[in-house]
């Protein structure tokens, strides 16, 4: 089982190298993850200038609030966080490590645990929007060879 996660996400990873743009495109290249589906992750390289990593955080407003205002602003720092842990995993990585318990040739427990350890800086909000108890906001950072 470990090793078909590990494969599973070798596979996945590979098919986002290969959607890599070819070298006549323009020096900013974008990542966009989120909702939409569209998962493109180029290499930075010296000959690059930029790199621009566009995420969606979501976060859910709890039922039971003061007011309000409460809700929104609980929800929106849920959805930053959330943001901020994309742009983490799309920069530096995640780390998955899984574990197999098998007894008598069945498998009786199967645990995956991913974890992220990065530091976030200079991103920007650029789009905040809350509708029905979902906020959902735009985050973006810009990023250049020299920042690694």
């Amino acid at each position: 089982m470990k090793y078909s996660l590990f494969l599973a996400f070798i596979l996945s990873v590979s098919s986002l190298y290969a959607g890599v743009l070819s070298s006549d495109t323009p020096t900013v290249r974008c990542v966009y993850s989120g909702t939409d589906g569209n998962c493109v992750q180029p290499s930075l390289s010296a000959s690059q200038k930029l790199i621009v990593v566009t995420v969606f955080g979501q976060g859910v407003a709890p039922t039971v609030t003061a007011s309000p205002a409460q809700a929104y602003a609980l929800a929106k720092r849920a959805a930053l966080a959330d943001g901020y842990r994309q742009i983490a995993e799309r920069i530096m990585g995640v780390h998955v490590e899984g574990q197999d318990t098998v007894k008598n040739m069945m498998l009786q427990r199967s645990t995956v645990s991913t974890s992220v350890d990065a530091m976030v800086r200079g991103a920007n909000v650029l789009d905040t929007t809350f509708k029905d108890g979902l906020c959902e906001v735009e985050l973006e950072i810009v990023l250049s060879y020299s920042q690694f």
